[in-house]
């Protein structure tokens, strides 16, 4: 926490200042708690009355989240109004809080504070003060062309291909552009994507913007400029791709098939219908949230598996979840750097800072330990089986939004911790991260070595 002090009537007294990421915080609980208020009034409800505090208030922590869990019906719950608020929340929890605030800044007076600049570093993993400006405005022109393209196609397949009234296809079109490429999963159907599970042109293209989402806006600036050059590739980058490329192929390979027979789920399509639907959702798996399959009649082995990829998430810096691909790949490289013998942990020609090491690592158990208490704390409350919970717990750390159908059904303490795995998730790997950079400081001492023995 950074202080600073004022003088008042002669004497000086000490403050102090909100850290950048304890503002971020901030904005992101004040940003919910509007939401919460507006969709509580009467107009954002189909039927008579307003939303409970506790509905509007999950509702809009999911949206502001970019999370997708509900526990009430999207299209059958809220009025057109309450979609648009929901959207805005979307939107505005897609881009961040504080980098809202900041194009709001520059569309009023044209510059950014050095307060401002300090924020929204804090919220888009920034390495420097310089750059902000530019990433900033980055961030608003990629989101806004993605999603127009995207919102584009898809209008004009439910215009065309569904035979949707104009206005209803460009607002299908719009609501679930902004929901894909955000990776928040809210949908204007009931039961998601499933009846669209054999649909290339409606799943396609939600895929392609959820990708993109979960790329990370840093990655994508670096790959419109150098896309052919990957040598001028930054590390982030290359980790970012190659794992997004291995994850995606592995997810679609595994759920694929396991789920190939079920009947249920993938056991009645045909073959390149079967392909689709697992590649959707392993895609969706990287923390988006839409599904064209049931995924409560899965088989439990594609819920652990889709465990790993909702806990893993997509890169840093985007619109995803997760604990972020480039944390888990510095893991993977200590773990291989260990088994070799060698003493630096190199990754694609570079060698990795050791604070590095430090942080991923904490990262990962502070992670595991939530995860791990939540899913005790609702076992504890209610009777429905682990891997269910598990499933639920995760999804909503890592701000996924999948379900196995179980949400609603958890009494209001267990959705109190659904609430809090949403906020922690989409802020606790912004502010651990600048809390552990700015903690690390030199030790004028050091204490003598020893070894525990391990394994």
């Amino acid at each position: 926490m950074q202080q600073g002090s004022r003088r008042v009537g002669g004497v000086v007294r000490r403050g102090s200042r909100l850290h950048p990421a304890q503002i971020v915080v901030a904005g992101f609980a004040g940003t919910i708690l509007i939401g919460t208020a507006v969709l509580m009034l009467p107009n954002a409800r189909l039927g008579p009355g307003g939303a409970s505090f506790f509905e509007a208030l999950f509702t809009a922590t999911s949206a502001v989240c970019v999370t997708g869990l509900i526990i009430v019906d999207t299209p059958e719950y809220w009025s057109l109004f309450g979609q648009i608020v929901i959207l805005l929340l979307i939107q505005i929890g897609g881009f961040g809080i504080m980098t809202f605030a900041s194009v709001i800044g520059l569309a009023v007076v044209r510059k950014m504070s050095l307060r401002s600049k300090l924020t929204a570093a804090a919220e888009i993993k920034s390495m420097g003060l310089s750059d902000v400006k530019g990433l900033v405005l980055g961030v608003v022109r990629i989101s806004l062309v993605v999603e127009l393209v995207v919102a584009v196609l898809l209008a004009a397949r439910f215009a065309l291909g569904y035979e949707e009234p104009l206005a209803r296809a460009i607002w299908l079109g719009v609501f679930h552009s902004v929901s894909s490429f955000n990776n928040a999963g809210f949908a204007l159907f009931s039961n998601s994507l499933i009846p669209f599970v054999d649909d290339p042109f409606i799943c396609l293209p939600i895929c392609a913007a959820t990708i993109l989402g979960g790329l990370g806006f840093p990655v994508i600036m670096q790959l419109r400029k150098h896309f052919t050059s990957p040598i001028s590739w930054s590390m982030n980058t290359r980790i970012v791709v190659v794992g997004t490329i291995t994850l995606l192929v592995s997810g679609t390979v595994y759920l694929t098939a396991v789920e190939w027979n079920n009947p249920a789920t993938l056991g009645a399509l045909t073959w390149p219908a079967k392909l689709l639907a697992g590649f959707t959702q392993s895609v969706q798996a990287r923390t988006a949230g839409f599904n064209s399959i049931d995924t409560s009649m899965m088989d439990p082995a594609s819920w652990l598996g889709t465990d790993v990829l909702m806990f893993i998430g997509g890169g840093p810096a985007g619109t995803a979840g997760g604990i972020k691909i480039t944390t888990f790949a510095v893991l993977f490289f200590i773990l291989v750097t260990e088994i070799r013998g060698e003493v630096a942990v190199n990754v694609f020609g570079k060698r990795l800072s050791r604070a590095v090491h430090r942080q991923a690592i904490t990262i990962i158990l502070l992670a595991v330990g939530v995860v791990t208490i939540s899913t005790v704390a609702l076992m504890l409350m209610s009777d429905i089986s682990m891997d269910r919970l598990l499933f639920e717990v995760v999804s909503a750390f890592a701000t996924v939004g999948l379900s196995t159908g179980i949400t609603a059904q958890l009494p209001i303490a267990g959705q109190i911790i659904l609430i809090l795995l949403m906020f922690i998730g989409r802020l606790g790997p912004i502010t651990l991260a600048s809390a552990l950079a700015l903690r690390e400081r030199p030790v004028p001492y050091e204490f003598p070595k020893e070894r525990p023995i391990l394994g």
